[in-house]
């Protein structure tokens, strides 16, 4: 794991409450529209890659998906969602893991993701993800990353920033597009992150 990416997290979410940070949303309402749209059954296994303590699991859970699963590099993130879910947190499979060393012991119906994968910078970092998501997931992706109109940092970190065009040939191997759109993400400090919304379906073999 890197450790120095991960003390840098759990120094975030150990410091800093959400409104403290600029990726906090009270309500995930594109990433909510875009999972609904899929139609999935409400037992189907979901994974929020990058979660922290966002609030999309307590909506899910709201519209009664049974199979949700919260990955991030921080433990802190997760205490502080599973403090916040009180006994709904029971119902949660919280993983603590860096994303590019992810071995899942299950394969998922949806992998969410919202401002996790843009802080891969290097090629190797983003073949991991590849890799792990291909071999991962049976039915759709769902990319939230900074767009070529947004930060070129965020926490004090190096990120990538994505057009449409690039962030469909990093998955198009396996997963082939449904829809992409731009939001203007408006932080708790009145500033605005243009991000960019990609769906994918897995291509079937």
């Amino acid at each position: 794991m890197n450790l120095d990416s991960k003390k840098h997290w759990e120094t975030v979410y150990e410091t800093k409450n959400p409104e403290q940070v600029s990726w906090t949303q009270e309500k995930p309402q594109i990433s909510l529209d875009l999972i609904n749209s899929l139609d999935l059954d409400k037992s189907a296994k979901i994974i929020d890659v990058g979660g922290g303590d966002s609030k999309l699991v307590d909506y899910l859970l709201e519209e009664g998906f049974e199979n949700v699963s919260v990955l991030d590099i921080s433990a802190a993130a997760l205490e502080k969602a599973k403090k916040r879910l009180g006994d709904k947190a029971n119902n949660v499979n919280l993983i603590v893991s860096d994303i590019t060393e992810f071995t899942p012991s299950t394969t998922f119906d949806l992998w969410h993701d919202r401002a996790a994968f843009h802080f891969l910078t290097t090629p190797e970092q983003i073949s991991k993800y590849v890799n792990i998501a291909r071999n991962t997931v049976t039915g759709y992706l769902i990319i939230g990353t900074f767009s070529e109109n947004g930060p070129k940092k965020c926490s004090g970190l190096d990120i990538k920033q994505y057009s449409e065009g690039k962030l469909i040939t990093e998955f198009e191997n396996d997963f082939e597009k449904i829809t992409c759109s731009t939001e203007d993400h408006i932080t708790p400090f009145d500033t605005m992150q243009n991000f960019l919304f990609c769906s994918f379906k897995r291509k079937s073999n």
